[in-house]
């Protein structure tokens, strides 16, 4: 709390006195770009700390401290900006801020990590980079799938996604966070238009199976019947042949044949399924009706 006070003391006394840029305190650290930010409330991420300082100029560097056992924040941060001036600006605006009960302690540092550990820290202009070379890849793949595929509209998604690229503002540190965000989004749109595509075409497929089957049916019942029609002419014919000059013996033995004949063909086709079926039925049916006439013969003679 006494280097906030003793900061905001030399700030007052330079605006009071005129003291110009060049010999201001903040003069001594611009051979850096880092500030060191304490007092962090524990629950802030690093994309939160991005949204506060970016403010003041646009930050590349930053790692925020964490315990290496929990992995929880430990209340103290390393930022660095882009232009060596929004230091000067983020120390003399945000320190002694209170964010969520706690006063926030801004001031420069010439901050360097330890050769024996390792840089937890997140690097955002390579992140910026990875954005962008995504943007590329998905765009080019986008162009070879509209070659080779039927071009379809876009979702309402990634025409979203289109516009979040082009149009956001490039300064604005949760660009990053945001695209990816709507990636996710249009990648679950695509997914549910497979999806329904899937289930079309299986529809589709179960249709014509079915159309199918029933043609095959029909197929085999006609040839069933134009072979019935050809035995049938074949034995007329042989019959017709094989007749001698008529007389009344003849004429009676080739009718009782003719009568036989018919009866086994009768007994040779094959009867219909719905034929029997509406056979059985009637049959259920007069079961049914004789046993409620019995029962109700019953009862009479019971009164």
């Amino acid at each position: 709390m006494n280097s906030i006070r003793a900061i905001q003391e030399l700030n007052k006394r330079e605006l009071e006195n005129g003291v110009s840029t060049e010999a201001s305190w903040h003069a001594d650290y611009r051979d850096t770009a880092y500030i060191y930010i304490g007092g962090l409330p524990f629950e802030l991420s690093e994309g939160d700390i991005i949204t506060i300082f970016s403010q003041f100029g646009e930050p590349t560097y930053i790692n925020l401290v964490r315990d290496k056992e929990t992995g929880k924040s430990r209340g103290f941060a390393f930022l660095k900006y882009e232009d060596q001036r929004s230091t000067d600006l983020a120390v003399d605006n945000l320190g002694g801020t209170v964010i969520m009960g706690r006063t926030l302690k801004v001031d420069h540092t010439r901050y360097k990590k330890k050769d024996d550990e390792p840089d937890e820290g997140v690097d955002l202009t390579q992140e910026a980079k990875q954005i962008e070379e995504d943007g590329d890849e998905g765009r080019q793949k986008r162009r070879r799938t509209s070659e080779s595929e039927e071009a379809r509209p876009m979702l309402k998604e990634e025409q979203e996604l289109v516009r979040l690229i082009q149009d956001h503002d490039e300064e604005d540190p949760m660009k990053a966070f945001l695209v990816q965000e709507k990636k996710e989004e249009v990648a679950l749109a695509l997914t549910r238009v497979k999806d329904r595509k899937k289930s079309e075409k299986s529809h589709k497929h179960r249709h014509h199976h079915r159309s199918r089957r029933e043609k095959d049916e029909d197929e085999v019942e006609g040839s069933r019947h134009s072979s019935y029609r050809k035995e049938r002419w074949e034995r007329k014919r042989s019959r017709s042949r094989e007749t001698s000059p008529v007389d009344a013996g003849s004429s009676s033995r080739r009718k009782r044949q003719d009568g036989d004949d018919r009866a086994e063909e009768y007994k040779s086709r094959r009867r219909s399924p719905r034929r029997d079926s509406r056979e059985r039925d009637t049959t259920r049916q007069r079961r049914r009706d004789d046993s409620r006439n019995n029962y109700r013969r019953r009862s009479r003679r019971d009164s």
